[in-house]
């Protein structure tokens, strides 16, 4: 029974472009599941923040380190006997493979799908955010739309929060997770 993923920790990653609610979905998550939520953007280095202030899409070799500090907080939580909820773009296939390899464990995506038209409006309406509208066009272009992928949960995201976390919670539990 020790080698039963169900019974084991997890980690989930709430995925998708800027303006699909991560955040906002994440936290309902770890409400109901009970796990500690970690803001994917408050671990970005000062460096890629300044880059996205200023409308300037990053590259691979800015993620990496970043993508890397979510990868060794989900190990590290997983290590402890823990499961949690992190907000993360996970834009491209390779970086969600470099997530799954760091996690270590049971690793989960919520993918949050919608249309640009949303998601314009969504990221129009933030306050207080670096994220200017002018990089979605980037993000849909480098978005890699992870179908057919195992552990992936796809919600549409033209709902209310609530809506959107209890349809992510009914396909996580179609995955096996304990929910």
């Amino acid at each position: 029974m020790q080698d039963d993923p169900i019974n084991k920790p997890h980690a989930i990653i709430v995925m998708g472009v800027s303006g699909c609610g991560k955040s906002s979905v994440g936290e309902k998550l770890a409400e109901a599941l009970h796990l500690a939520f970690v803001e994917g953007d408050a671990l970005h280095p000062a460096s890629n923040v300044e880059k996205m202030s200023k409308g300037i899409p990053l590259t691979d070799e800015d993620r990496m380190p970043w993508l890397d500090l979510i990868g060794k907080r989900m190990h590290a939580s997983l290590e402890k006997g823990e499961g949690i909820i992190v907000s993360c773009s996970a834009l491209k296939r390779i970086y969600r493979e470099r997530l799954r390899a760091a996690a270590g464990g049971n690793l989960f995506f919520i993918y949050l799908e919608g249309s640009k038209a949303l998601l314009t409006k969504r990221m129009g309406e933030r306050k207080g955010h670096f994220m200017p509208v002018s990089l979605l066009e980037s993000q849909l272009a480098t978005l890699e739309v992870p179908t057919g992928e195992q552990g992936v949960v796809t919600v549409d995201i033209d709902d209310t929060v609530d809506g959107i976390a209890a349809t992510a919670l009914r396909g996580l539990s179609t995955l096996g997770v304990m929910v």
